[in-house]
């Protein structure tokens, strides 16, 4: 994600939590309930997911609201101390929550138990200011988080794609020029840094799945996780090549289908035809004479793995095309 989306994003956020948070408690306000800025709070911790996060975090909480009720009356009405009966109530409660995967729910029902611990009163007309507490709190943080700047982010990962590409062409132009022995440039240092980055973008890709009712949200998260396999793959060319003490003449073939493999580094290319050359060249290799020494056998045995790499490289872009329905 660039810097310019990420400000956006950032101000976005901070203008729906601000928005939002006192847009709840100043309708608690008008309301006349106890406890108002308890509301905002409510907002503020359901705001910080995605917007199908809020819709599950908000169901959630209204289902824990009820066992809370349950637990404080098990709690604070029998026990006469304050701090073991609070003490009582959270450890319940947080276990509950944990058992139940609703570990967002908890700082909520906590802020909640506070209330029953300070005024005492367990009557109807508590629980339901209490109720209606979380109730605007959600409400108000469900609708604030519809709001998100979806195109531009399309457009972000569309950019990031094309640069993603142009990186990977780079890498394999290196590759080459490393085993034709025409550069000494430290390729896996890029290799790193462009894993590095496919990983920051496949987070930015689930969070935009969270955002999106989108029926193709998850193209996204699962391009990039195809690239970054690729990129694995373009690793263990390294210690492939590491191994190779003298590159013998067949070292050519690899580079030459390298250079032409590079162009075809594309979102929408179907690497079948890539994948029939490669077959040609094993074909090609297992014609050639018999290696004259130990250490041709193995410079010899290390190119065939390089190529066997290749293939892998190329299987893990047919599988995401077929998979997306991209092939022609």
């Amino acid at each position: 994600m660039s810097r310019t989306m990420r400000l956006k994003k950032a101000l976005l956020y901070a203008l729906k939590i601000a928005l939002g948070s006192s847009m709840a408690i100043y309708t608690a306000n008008l309301l006349q309930l106890q406890y108002a800025s308890a509301a905002g709070i409510v907002t503020l911790l359901t705001l910080a997911t995605t917007r199908k996060g809020t819709l599950k975090l908000s169901v959630t909480r209204l289902i824990t609201f009820v066992l809370v009720m349950l637990v404080t009356s098990v709690t604070f009405l029998p026990i006469q101390s304050d701090w073991i009966a609070y003490g009582l109530f959270v450890f319940l409660v947080a276990l509950i929550c944990d058992l139940l995967g609703w570990q967002a729910t908890i700082s909520t029902n906590a802020v909640i138990g506070t209330h029953f611990l300070m005024t005492q009163d367990f009557s109807p007309q508590f629980f339901f200011n209490e109720f209606l507490l979380v109730t605007i709190g959600i409400t108000f943080a469900t609708i604030l988080n519809q709001f998100h700047d979806i195109q531009s982010q399309k457009k972000d990962f569309a950019q990031s794609i094309q640069w993603v590409e142009s990186q990977m062409q780079s890498l394999l132009t290196a590759v080459a020029d490393y085993l034709s022995q025409a550069s000494t440039r430290d390729v896996w240092a890029d290799v790193v840094a462009l894993e590095a980055k496919l990983q920051e973008l496949m987070a930015d890709a689930y969070e935009y799945e969270g955002n999106t009712y989108d029926q193709d949200a998850s193209y996204y998260a699962r391009y990039f996780a195809m690239r970054l396999d690729q990129c694995h793959i373009l690793h263990n060319l390294h210690y492939e090549m590491q191994k190779i003490k003298n590159v013998p003449d067949q070292a050519k073939v690899v580079v030459e289908y390298i250079r032409y493999l590079n162009q075809y580094v594309t979102e929408l290319n179907d690497p079948i035809p890539q994948l029939k050359f490669l077959e040609e060249i094993f074909q090609r290799m297992k014609q050639e004479p018999l290696p004259v020494s130990r250490e041709e056998f193995e410079n010899r045995a290390v190119l065939y793995h390089i190529l066997m790499d290749l293939e892998e490289f190329l299987i893990f872009k047919k599988r995401f095309v077929y998979k997306e329905g991209l092939a022609a």
